[in-house]
């Protein structure tokens, strides 16, 4: 089961991130933020080294830390399970898209019949419903995970241990990847 996975890697998606972050507070700091993710990216995309000092380094992670995340690749991985794969996204998230990642996530996995995608529209990242765009801040508020993803999680794990075929709950939207 993949709830709000990123599909691609974590340097390349922290860009986009703050990208988006930057827009939402436009300025010469956000700008200088974006600047600096921006160029810690290319240095793990372009000129990784063990020496590379990990303060020009995205996150503060030494050099060692990259290689391996390097050579992972998720969507990949995924296509290569040979059991059903159940996707879950928040419409409002805006670390892990449904216009990027998702879309991502379904060019990879393009016929198979065992993998569902479900989006759920008002949710986060953290799949906390909400109105407003999404925003760290709206992390640090006490709230539960949508009852729709837990219905569904309970539904799909349910169906695993009958082994039936699985029918989405219906508070979500749902659709077969073929």
């Amino acid at each position: 089961m993949i709830l709000a996975g990123d599909a691609e890697p974590r340097h390349r998606a922290a860009v986009r991130v703050v990208g988006h972050l930057a827009a939402l507070d436009p300025g010469p700091h956000s700008e200088a933020v974006l600047a600096e993710i921006t160029r810690q990216a290319a240095t793990v995309e372009n000129a990784l080294s063990p020496r590379t000092p990990r303060e020009g380094l995205p996150f503060g992670l030494p050099a060692s830390y990259w290689p391996d995340l390097l050579s992972y690749d998720p969507v990949a991985t995924a296509a290569r399970l040979d059991r059903p794969l159940p996707i879950l996204q928040g419409g409002r998230d805006s670390q892990v898209t449904v216009e990027h990642d998702l879309s991502l996530w379904r060019e990879g996995l393009s016929g198979r019949p065992d993998v569902t995608i479900q989006i759920h529209e008002a949710d986060d990242h953290l799949f906390f419903p909400g109105t407003a765009p999404s925003t760290p801040a709206g992390y640090m508020a006490p709230q539960h995970v949508d009852a729709a993803v837990i219905a569904d999680v309970a539904t799909w794990l349910n169906c695993r241990l009958q082994r039936e075929p699985c029918r989405r709950a219906e508070t979500s939207q749902a659709n077969r990847i073929t």
